[in-house]
């Protein structure tokens, strides 16, 4: 048989190996020659090709059962001996795979046999494998999941795919790519966001604290806020408070209406542990000449 290719020798494993040995190999052979790792490295292409293509009949055990019944004829065919009809329709491997795959088209019959008076007329139905949807997990950082855009990302099978996301994006959402699963289904990205040191998302909105020194708050005047698009100038009143929010309009995360949330810039108003000595004199004159008392109302 022209083309037979041993899935278990390539894949390093026994026949009677296990699911999960099968997949244990699978994936050290896919990291070993996966293209980012071998750039422009043709024969490591190709390699990574047939491994994921041995990888998808024996991780399936439909197709590994079909698969190793064709080995079998395969075998038989070689010593001469009385190999199964139902494979002699086959003129090399590569048909029987591109039949295994569902490449050719479904539903097919074919006989075995050329029909005669004296003989039975075998028959063999193969069905295309029904599409199916595939989740994984990606994890982003908070400025890519907002944009969105052309991301490479590696799935567990071993792919490594370059997919459009969506802007926006939020944690636990799912992230539907249609087609990207097995067989044509879909692909579904469970998306999670990393903590980012500044933003926090609140619904549709970001949310920021503005670390100020007492004189600032007391003075107010205009401050750079750093947004998901950059830096932006803000004015601040005089005499904010901590704890106070100022918003930021159209700043925040896209809604589903196709406009924005805000930007919620929080005030935290920061002492100074340590002054210079001209420092301490400034603020100890302004104590004394101070006429704002926050207690006053404690009789």
């Amino acid at each position: 048989m022209r083309n037979f290719r041993d899935y278990y020798l390539i894949l390093n494993v026994k026949p009677t190996a296990a699911p999960e040995e099968i997949k244990k190999s699978f994936r050290r052979l896919a990291r070993q020659y996966h293209p980012d790792l071998n750039p422009n490295d043709k024969v490591a292409e190709e390699k990574f090709k047939t491994i994921g293509e041995a990888y998808e009949v024996l991780s399936d055990p439909a197709k590994r059962s079909e698969y190793d019944a064709f080995a079998k004829y395969v075998q038989q065919k070689n010593r001469k001996g009385k190999p199964d009809p139902e494979f002699a329709r086959y003129g090399d491997f590569r048909e029987f795979v591109d039949d295994l795959m569902g490449k050719a088209p479904a539903p097919r019959v074919e006989t075995a046999d050329a029909f005669r008076p004296t003989t039975t007329k075998t028959a063999r139905t193969v069905t295309r494998p029904a599409p199916t949807d595939v989740e994984a997990r990606l994890t982003l950082p908070l400025e890519k999941a907002y944009t969105g855009g052309r991301e490479r990302i590696r799935l567990e099978d071993g792919r490594s795919l370059e997919v459009d996301l969506p802007p926006g994006m939020v944690s636990n959402q799912l992230v539907r790519l249609k087609g990207l699963g097995i067989n044509g289904g879909n692909l579904y990205l469970n998306i999670t966001v990393s903590p980012h040191p500044i933003f926090r998302i609140e619904g549709r909105d970001v949310a920021c604290q503005l670390p100020l020194t007492p004189v600032e708050a007391v003075l107010g005047g205009t401050m750079e806020i750093p947004t998901l698009d950059g830096r932006v100038k803000m004015n601040l009143p005089p005499g904010v408070r901590s704890g106070q929010r100022l918003r930021l309009a159209g700043k925040g995360y896209p809604t589903e209406a196709g406009d924005r949330g805000d930007q919620l810039v929080e005030i935290e108003i920061i002492a100074p542990k340590e002054l210079t000595e001209a420092e301490r004199e400034l603020y100890d004159k302004l104590k004394q000449m101070e006429t704002f008392n926050p207690r006053q109302d404690w009789g």
